[in-house]
């Protein structure tokens, strides 16, 4: 049984001719693209330490097989604005798992992709806990509903955002989490 003890989160963007580099070179900006990453679903695993991203970086071997929760969007049409974006909510309880999520849009900058992505991770963690809360209310109000429970300990996100290349070249965006054992 694999259960990752620590994690890390990271972002990049990158631009090319051809969608595939362009993903390479958000990788390489990342600092992520020497490992053979396999995404993962949602779950911040029970009793996990946040590193920092140059801490976990290091801590990577070339070809390495890593898992991370990944958050991509990419697109070739000029001055168009795209963003990828993890959302993360911890427990209070450490021994208890969180969430992550990933969202992905066109025309959002960073504030309104990254408050979507963490709304969306508290959301996923408050129901599991059982909180009550009205779904329609604010991001802000629920928020409050959800720090003030004494459940749920943090919530933050990464997000990159880009505008498309001005010539139409291929731009990624990245957020991930990458989780280490």
């Amino acid at each position: 049984m694999y259960v990752p003890t620590k994690i890390f989160f990271t972002k990049g963007v990158g631009r090319h001719k051809d969608y595939l580099q362009s993903f390479e070179l958000a990788l390489r900006d990342a600092k992520i693209e020497k490992c053979n990453l396999v995404t993962v679903s949602s779950i911040f695993p029970p009793g996990c330490k946040r590193i920092s991203a140059e801490e976990g970086i290091k801590l990577l071997q070339p070809g390495e097989i890593t898992f991370c929760v990944m958050a991509r969007n990419s697109t070739n049409e000029p001055n168009r604005l795209i963003a990828a974006s993890i959302g993360v909510a911890t427990p209070a309880d450490s021994s208890a798992y969180g969430y992550l999520s990933e969202h992905h849009p066109f025309g959002e900058t960073d504030e309104k992709a990254g408050e979507y992505a963490e709304d969306l991770a508290a959301t996923m963690l408050a129901t599991t806990l059982g909180l009550e809360f009205n779904p329609d209310d604010a991001w802000d109000e629920r928020e409050k509903i959800y720090k003030m429970s004494g459940k749920i300990v943090k919530t933050f996100n990464i997000t990159q955002s880009a505008e498309g290349d001005k010539n139409g070249l291929w731009t990624t965006v990245i957020a991930c989490a990458i989780l280490l054992p």
